[in-house]
């Protein structure tokens, strides 16, 4: 989900902390009644609680509320109705959305036509929301944020992941389009450095979606629209607050992505999204943002400290879940020099051929997912960079 417009968190169950989110006007519980509720014989009038305990239940990644439609939730990438649910009109929704917002709020979304936040649902889980508008109706959009976070080894990732929290300095990029679990990958390094790390880590994110508790490590979490105004700004204080680890929750324009290349520079470790698809795309996304005559130096830069970059998909599984699938590159000599004499369309090649140190193609990855019966061919084929290059590997 895309953010936009003005954004802040709320806690549905009792204030939060010294940041004290803030407390809206019809607090919701999570009901310890069964879902019985939600799937009866006969439609009933929604509750915001019970739809959000379902999605917990049913594991969906998303909650989609829209005029005329029942609640839909999306399980395992495909989207699916709530059973026994009756269409929602204007009503419904305004009282479903109103529900998870205070007065502020309210008046705030109601002006915009949109607005971003996110909310923790008891102890159950948190929700990362996108409340908007649609042919003058009100929508909304709820993704799942589990309340637990994995370990890289948990998520299904390749081990050589897990090292990259141990990068003492430079950019780590995870790329991938929405949804395709960039946040958790870097909710599980971070909390592996918090963990066995002595460090100050600072994230920067829009809203905030796992929450850290510091042990070993101290870790700061601003949120954009409510604890700071802008990524570039809170990156421009980040140098002043004496990071380790910086995490940037998205590098969408150029002052951003012009900060985190300084903030790596300086001896720093900065971890960031892209919504890109591949490693070679993710290079010429940060160097094409910026005027013609910076890009040598901006490839001189990216040379010298990008450490690696994961490009990940979650698909579908046989027997239902999905699976990750992700393209590593790890920026060694040859993959430096590349990046630095502008040869991104090489990168491929550069990726093959490093195997030995752990890098692998999204092709290759999905080849052998299919190989060992995890997925189906047709699945591996929505989601291949080069089909024919796909094909010669499921052959050999």
């Amino acid at each position: 989900m895309e953010n936009s417009g003005q954004q802040s968190q709320t806690q549905l169950t009792q204030p939060g902390g010294p940041a004290q989110p803030v407390q809206p006007a019809q607090p919701v519980q999570p009901v310890a009644a069964p879902m019985a509720s939600v799937s009866s014989t006969a439609p009933a009038q929604p509750k915001i609680e019970h739809l959000l305990e379902e999605c917990v239940r049913r594991n969906a990644s998303d909650l989609h509320i829209q005029y005329g439609l029942p609640p839909i939730l999306r399980i395992d990438g495909t989207l699916v109705p709530i059973n026994n649910q009756k269409t929602l009109d204007e009503d419904s929704l305004k009282q479903l959305i109103f529900s998870t917002l205070d007065e502020d709020q309210q008046e705030i979304y109601l002006k915009d036509k949109e607005f971003d936040y996110s909310f923790a649902f008891g102890d159950i889980a948190r929700f990362r929301v996108n409340a908007f508008h649609e042919r003058g109706k009100m929508a909304a959009a709820f993704r799942l944020i589990p309340n637990d976070i994995k370990s890289i080894n948990d998520l299904g990732m390749p081990g050589i992941v897990e090292t990259f929290a141990d990068f003492p300095r430079g950019l780590v990029l995870v790329t991938g389009p929405t949804g395709s679990g960039k946040s958790t990958t870097l909710a599980a390094l971070i909390d592996k450095i918090n963990r066995e790390k002595s460090k100050h880590i600072i994230t920067i994110e829009d809203p905030i979606e796992f929450t850290h508790k510091s042990e070993r490590s101290i870790i700061v979490q601003r949120e954009v629209h409510y604890d700071t105004f802008s990524f570039a700004a809170a990156l421009r204080s980040a140098l002043r607050e004496d990071p380790d680890v910086v995490l940037i929750g998205e590098m969408r324009d150029l002052e951003t992505i012009q900060a985190a290349i300084t903030i790596a520079e300086t001896g720093h470790l900065v971890f960031a999204t892209l919504h890109t698809n591949s490693a070679a795309q993710s290079i010429d996304r940060m160097i094409d943002v910026f005027p013609s005559h910076q890009q040598p130096q901006i490839r001189s830069q990216l040379a010298n400290m990008l450490m690696a970059i994961c490009s990940q998909r979650l698909v579908p599984a046989i027997g239902g879940g999905r699976v990750v699938a992700a393209e590593i590159m790890i920026a060694n000599t040859a993959v430096r020099s590349l990046i630095r004499d502008g040869k991104t369309f090489q990168l491929d090649t550069a990726i093959q051929t490093g195997a030995e140190e752990g890098m692998q193609t999204m092709d290759r990855t999905l080849a052998k997912l299919i190989q060992t019966g995890v997925i189906t061919y047709d699945s591996a084929r929505e989601y291949a960079v080069d089909i024919n290059e796909l094909n010669r590997l499921v052959r050999g």
